[in-house]
C-alpha cells in the first residue's frame, strides 16, 4: 500500500482490517519563547489569531504525528485508526502534545 493511512474513525472506508497491531503513539514537548510572547501580548490587545502560537502548535502536532506514524511503520502497520489528539500543561509555559491511534494491518475490500 505505500503510505500509511490515518484516520479518526474506527475504519478506513473501502478496507478490512485484518491484524491490530496495538497502539501507537507520538508526543512532543515544547516552550514558550519570551519573544514570541511579548508579539503575542500586543496582538491580544488588538485581537484576531496568533499567528506565532498556531505556528508553533502546528509544528508539534506535525512532528507528534511523525513520530506516531514512525511506530505505527516499524510495526509493519498500513494505518492508524481511532486517533486521538491530547495537550497537557507540564510546567508554566510548557506544554506536550500527545497523539494516539490502533496500528493496523488492511485488507483491500
Amino acid at each position: 500500500m505505500g503510505q500509511i493511512l490515518m484516520t479518526s474513525q474506527d475504519s478506513v472506508s473501502g478496507f478490512e482490517i485484518t491484524h491490530t497491531l496495538g497502539l501507537v503513539r507520538g508526543n512532543t514537548v515544547r516552550a514558550r519563547n519570551i519573544g514570541r510572547d511579548f508579539t503575542a501580548g500586543i496582538k491580544t490587545l488588538f485581537g484576531g489569531e496568533i499567528a506565532e502560537y498556531t505556528e508553533l502548535l502546528t509544528s508539534a502536532r506535525e512532528q507528534a504525528i511523525e513520530r506516531m506514524l514512525a511506530e505505527a511503520e516499524s510495526r509493519g502497520a498500513d494505518a492508524v485508526v481511532a486517533i486521538r489528539f491530547e495537550t497537557s500543561n507540564v510546567l508554566q509555559g510548557v506544554a506536550e502534545l500527545y497523539v494516539y491511534g490502533t496500528a493496523v494491518k488492511l485488507q483491500k475490500l
